[in-house]
């Protein structure tokens, strides 16, 4: 067997961006149910930040918190890792879901993306994306230019199954509403979220798991390109349009030479041949428990996934209080 390049990211990177989210997670843990979700992300932002300076790569952040006068740590453009090969590009989102921790609600995560450099889709002024995303055994049966009870009528019928047992998480956005009226319409099961893209992505790339089918409607633009990655690692399909806000916004990116009326696939938005995606829970939700501090340290639930072998591996984690403080120390409220 050929060697890989040791330009190429290898299988020993995945243990790496595990423990990557795993600090984010155990940081952003810390301000469960508090009411606070500036801290909650700032707190992901710098243990992911510190805990990415130790990983064996080049890496050039092309989905961040923003640009770099809005974003201290971890902006677009940031390097990130030790600054040897493998040169790749990262998406991270320390914390999906700051008003869900802050609340205390189910489906907050940490996560990384990561890919051969340059091959990570920069969205530009693009804010929002419509999408529509599966996993493998409805990957032929979607199409994001085809009407909402068209995608319902073949998922169904892709599944042996009446409209009526298919399942969509849609974000509840006013800019969503008449997606769900057409879902329901058409006899689909709708269930509603709060925030989030990139663990509705995965729990629909794993219906086995999560019972649910497909992931539709107008979100964020970043997270549709860490969602792609998870499409990518996991045999799912993503689709998406760039979903301009305003007039202004058109024109940004019309000026940028983005064409609006292109349908992205996966592997539009990540290419090459060697993606990996890791996650960990900090809130409860359908495909990860949250982080749980018990009697001075903490557990945490992962997941992690690469295109190279097709894996999927859950990683559950016990943190013991000495090494949590480097990262997560406890409050002084």
């Amino acid at each position: 067997m050929a060697k890989a390049s040791p330009s190429t990211p290898g299988r020993d990177l995945a243990l790496e961006l595990v423990r990557v989210t795993e600090v984010a997670g155990l940081a952003a843990g810390r301000w469960i149910g508090r009411g606070r979700k500036e801290d909650a992300d700032q707190a992901a932002v710098d243990a992911m930040r510190l805990m990415l300076d130790t990983v064996t790569m080049a890496g050039t952040v092309v989905i961040g918190e923003g640009e770099k006068d809005e974003a201290p740590m971890l902006y677009n453009g940031e390097n990130v890792g030790e600054g040897q090969p493998p040169d790749v590009d990262v998406a991270v989102d320390p914390l999906e879901g700051t008003r869900l921790t802050a609340l205390g609600q189910p489906n907050a995560i940490a996560v990384i993306a990561v890919a051969e450099t340059g091959t990570m889709f920069f969205p530009g002024a693009a804010v929002y994306m419509d999408k529509i995303a599966c996993g493998p055994a409805l990957a032929d049966a979607i199409d994001i230019t085809a009407t909402p009870n068209e995608n319902i009528r073949r998922a169904a019928e892709a599944k042996g199954v009446q409209p009526s047992e298919i399942t969509v998480i849609v974000l509840d956005r006013d800019r969503n509403q008449g997606l769900v009226e057409d879902l329901r319409a058409c006899g689909a099961k709708v269930n509603l979220i709060t925030d989030g893209d990139v663990a509705p992505a995965i729990a629909a790339a794993r219906p086995q798991e999560t019972g649910v089918d497909l992931l539709m409607g107008i979100g964020g633009t970043p997270e549709g390109v860490i969602a792609a990655a998870v499409a990518r690692c996991l045999g799912g399909r993503l689709q998406g349009v760039l979903w301009p806000r305003n007039a202004d916004e058109r024109r940004q990116l019309v000026d940028a030479g983005y064409d609006l009326d292109r349908v992205l696939d996966a592997t539009d938005l990540v290419g090459g041949d060697s993606v990996f995606v890791a996650a960990t829970g900090v809130t409860n939700g359908a495909m990860l428990r949250g982080v749980r501090y018990a009697d001075g340290g903490a557990s945490t639930d992962s997941i992690v996934m690469r295109t190279g072998s097709g894996t999927v591996r859950r990683t559950q984690a016990e943190h013991l209080p000495e090494k949590i403080k480097q990262f997560a120390p406890p409050l002084a409220l």
